[in-house]
């Protein structure tokens, strides 16, 4: 069946060995796995958030620090069979809390069929939809039985820059439509049923501060955000100005502050310091964004 997993509906035949945009081909393709603990608190819980890093990606960010597997593809073929082993091994064996499914767009219908003998096994975890928010509503709608937990970022607010640093077209219609899907959802498990992350980019605050706007205005302010300022130089960005550089302290605390302006209070910040990327807690202690949490 012709694919149309993403906003691009490229329609490569991947069951005869054809590929679209993101060179996804006929078997979910994995980078690694396990048990992971620098995800938002309530994602990760005493024995981490299970955590399964699929190859390819639908977007092709100039900065992507995980370019050997989404630009490049490294990782392994696997058949649903040894994917299934791998959900169990993190329900079972390492206890996490949930199954993370990161990157997963491209493989969808192959992680609903790995997962489907070991639910009705009674083997269960919430699932956390794990993407660069660049989404198909139709998909998300088709899939909904994977996001108990919709983990999306909302990268950009103008679509000149998702194009030119993620070549994403129509970037931003998508990912606020599949931002307002999950806001909409009644809550399945104990996790929230929405989180979103900004990443601070280079040279583009102002981006920021006009999705926490939007977010603020058209949802609510009480939708869980997370601040990021770990932005690194990486792959293409190295040549490629404004992202060539780290974001500044005074361009990451202009975000945190507009949080605290929209009434943000829900979620999390990062501290500024590349060497300590821990989460402190919005409100009280968001001021200048260096708080740990303990």
């Amino acid at each position: 069946m012709p694919c149309e997993l993403c906003p691009r509906r490229c329609r490569a035949d991947r069951a005869s060995g054809a590929v679209g945009f993101c060179r996804a081909g006929a078997l979910p393709r994995v980078f690694r796995w396990g048990p992971h603990f620098g995800e938002e608190p309530p994602l990760v819980g005493p024995h981490g958030s299970g955590c399964v890093f699929f190859s390819r990606c639908t977007m092709k960010c100039l900065y992507c620090q995980n370019s050997p597997w989404s630009w490049n593809g490294e990782g392994e073929d696997i058949p649903v069979a040894r994917l299934t082993e791998i959900l169990r091994e993190l329900a079972v064996k390492d206890r996490c809390s949930n199954w993370n499914l990161v990157s997963p767009t491209p493989y969808l219908p192959f992680i609903r069929e790995a997962a489907a003998p070991l639910l009705a096994e009674g083997v269960k975890l919430p699932f956390v939809w794990n993407s660069s928010g660049y989404e198909s509503v139709e998909m998300l709608e088709a899939y909904a039985d994977l996001c108990d937990t919709a983990l999306f970022d909302l990268r950009y607010s103008r679509d000149e820059t998702a194009r030119a640093a993620s070549a994403a077209p129509n970037y931003v219609a998508a990912a606020r439509a599949a931002i307002r899907w999950a806001y909409g959802r009644t809550r399945r498990t104990d996790q929230p049923p929405l989180i979103v992350r900004i990443l601070v980019l280079p040279g583009h605050a102002e981006e920021a501060i006009e999705s926490l706007a939007w977010l603020a205005t058209e949802l609510s302010p009480q939708i869980p955000v997370s601040l990021m300022s770990q932005f690194t130089p990486a792959y293409r960005a190295l040549e490629t100005p404004p992202f060539n550089r780290k974001v500044t302290p005074e361009e990451y605390e202009s975000v945190t502050e507009a949080a605290t302006d929209f009434g943000f209070e829900n979620g999390w910040i990062q501290s500024y310091e590349a060497a300590d990327p821990a989460l402190a807690l919005l409100g009280e202690n968001m001021p200048g964004g260096h708080g740990t949490v303990s």
